[in-house]
């Protein structure tokens, strides 16, 4: 069967990394950007556990990652400006 580049046999995208950021206010801000391109995008915390609970938007230890389709990694760091 043939699959568009980046997606698994069984039609499914997989998600790349494309930037990690500080803080999840940061990753909002390039989810959005990425949104405004035309780009599907999703922030995701690393943290295991927090005592701030969902939606907290300062600094993390371990960062938040933004996440594209693989079929879209380089155009999103373009934009990015990360390549």
């Amino acid at each position: 069967m043939i699959t568009p580049e980046g997606s698994m046999s069984d039609g499914r995208v997989s998600w790349v990394t494309v930037l990690t950021c500080s803080s999840g206010l940061e990753a909002d801000f390039a989810v959005q950007q990425l949104d405004s391109a035309g780009i599907d995008a999703v922030a995701r915390g690393n943290d295991i556990v927090g005592i701030f609970g969902p939606g907290f938007s300062g600094a993390t230890a371990r960062g938040v990652d933004v996440m594209v389709p693989s079929n879209m990694v380089e155009e999103a760091r373009e934009i990015l400006g990360t390549e």
